[in-house]
Formats: structure tokens, sequence, C-alpha cells
């Protein structure tokens, strides 16, 4: 192969096999597709075999490629390894938290300040985004995640258990039918969650069977456009009640209808296993377990 190794041809080709698709590791590695074909096509043309097969199901192995890939993702994998072990060093006082937009800024970010004071040696960056983050790969150092706990290769820590309320506008519910039952939410507008669950979830626990209306009305991925949707009287939004604290507070929105039901899916602190090891991380997952304690929110019991 001569001296210097094609690393970025090498790196396309791992990426594209681990993710599947050349698009999804064009976004992984921040080029274009055809950026990803075109060097995995001088790698094979280095090579002298072909590596990968194209189709409109995506792409599969040769016999070539299946033999070269488990080799490659080791040493990726130990690179980006030895890369995050070099910044936990040279960042020792930073932490990097991700985590959804709205718990970001319903709760955490109203919270850091107590961090803070605490413990101003350490230097907290907070990455509030809907997409998971790889804590192998990624540089951060914790991520809040809602979920069911299952995260292969990381430590995860039950944090709490949300619970759904149902919230709408004043002016909605003033000109509309009586709420007494959770039946008589059907009589209005729901807005969904990204896979319209919620809704029926919560008729089935309070006895009722859903129907079609369950799941009709415009769907948001988080809870900041349900509320907002739901204080512009679109119709009755099904949230985590910490996220409609403020909203509730000020009088945008009210409870239609006073019969939360928790969330079968809660949050969790997830990190890697050799840094939850680390002092700072010690301290935030402390912290954050010391918040949840004084609020007396509905935690989790750790399943570990």
């Amino acid at each position: 192969m001569g001296a210097v190794l094609p690393l970025l041809a090498l790196r396309a080709f791992s990426e594209t096999t681990r993710l599947g698709s050349l698009k999804a590791a064009a976004e992984r590695m921040g080029v274009t597709p055809g950026a990803i074909s075109q060097q995995i096509r001088l790698l094979e043309d280095r090579l002298g075999v072909t590596l990968l097969t194209r189709s409109r199901y995506g792409v599969q192995l040769t016999e070539a490629g299946a033999s070269l890939y488990p080799g490659l993702s080791r040493g990726f994998g130990q690179i980006e390894s030895a890369l995050l072990d070099l910044q936990a060093l040279t960042c020792s006082n930073t932490l990097t938290i991700s985590t959804q937009p709205s718990f970001a800024s319903s709760w955490l970010v109203p919270r850091l300040p107590d961090f803070n004071a605490q413990y101003p040696q350490i230097d907290v960056r907070v990455q509030s985004t809907a997409e998971l983050v790889d804590l192998l790969r990624d540089p951060v150092d914790i991520a809040l995640r809602h979920g069911l706990g299952d995260y292969p290769g990381v430590e995860s820590i039950p944090l709490l258990a949300p619970v759904l309320l149902p919230v709408a506008s004043p002016g909605l519910l003033a000109g509309g039918p009586l709420l007494d039952q959770p039946q008589d939410c059907l009589h209005y507008p729901l807005l969904q969650d990204a896979d319209r669950a919620d809704w029926s979830l919560w008729l089935q626990a309070h006895g009722v069977e859903p129907d079609s209306r369950s799941r009709r009305g415009p769907s948001f991925d988080e809870d900041l456009l349900l509320l907002r949707a739901a204080a512009s009287g679109q119709g009755i939004a099904l949230v985590q009640a910490q996220h409609a604290e403020e909203d509730l507070a000020s009088g945008r929105l009210v409870v239609a209808l006073d019969r939360p039901w928790p969330s079968r899916f809660a949050y969790y602190l997830v990190a890697r296993k050799e840094n939850l090891e680390r002092p700072h991380l010690q301290a935030f997952v402390g912290w954050i377990r010391g918040q949840l304690e004084l609020e007396q929110l509905p935690a989790l019991t750790d399943h570990s």
C-alpha cells in the first residue's frame, strides 16, 4: 500500500460501513456524500479490490470489505478513545453535558447557578440538542437522556420519571365542552408527540379505550413546541409536568384535567464508566441527585 496510509479514505469506508449509508457517513464527517463515495473509490483503486456494493437499500460489504472493517473499526475506536482521554486531561475542569432543549431550558439551566456556586472550579458547557450523542466517540462527558435506560457500552444512572399532564390555554377551554373525565379530552383537538403514542397510553391508563381521535392532530418532537402550540389555543397538549411549570405559573396555560400519569419513559444520566470516576462527574451526579431529593420529584430506583 505504501508508506503513507490514506486515513481519510479509510475513515470514509469505516464510517459508511458502521452507519450503513453514504449520507450518514457524510453527515458524521462533515462532507458531502459525493466526497465519501470518491474516497471509497480511491481506497478501492489503491487496494485493487471492491469493498462495498451499493443498492437502493444502502451499502453491503464484499468479502474483502468484511475482512478489512473489523480491524479498522478497532483502530479508529482506539484513536478516538485516546483523543478523548487527552481531552479529559487538558480540559479537566470542564464538564460537557448534552441534553434535550426542553429539559435544558425548563429544568437544568435554571438550576445550574446552584451547581456553579458549589463548584466554582468546574466550568459547565451545555449542549442542547435533540440528537443522541455517541458517548464513546463524541467529546461529551454526560448525556441526560429521556428513554428506557438501555444504552449499550455506557453506564446509565436513573434520575426521575416525569409525569404527563394535559394542559391547554384558558381561552380554548372557556369556549369548549366541559372536561370532567379523561374521555372528554377527545372532544378537543389533541396535540401529539412525535410518535403519536402518549395520548393513547394516557387514556388507556385511565381506563378509556382510545379511538382514532386519540392519534389525530399535529405532532411535535419537543415539549417546548407542544407548549407553544397549546398556549396559542391549537389544542390540548400532554407534556411533562416540569416542562409546563413556567407557563402554568404565568397563566398562559392551565391544567385541562387533573389526571397526571407517569410516563413509561424516564430521564437517565449516561456516561462512560471510566469517566464516572472523575471528580467533577462525581460532583455533578451528587448534585443532580440532591436537587431531585430537595424537590421531591418522582425519582427512579437504580435497576442495575
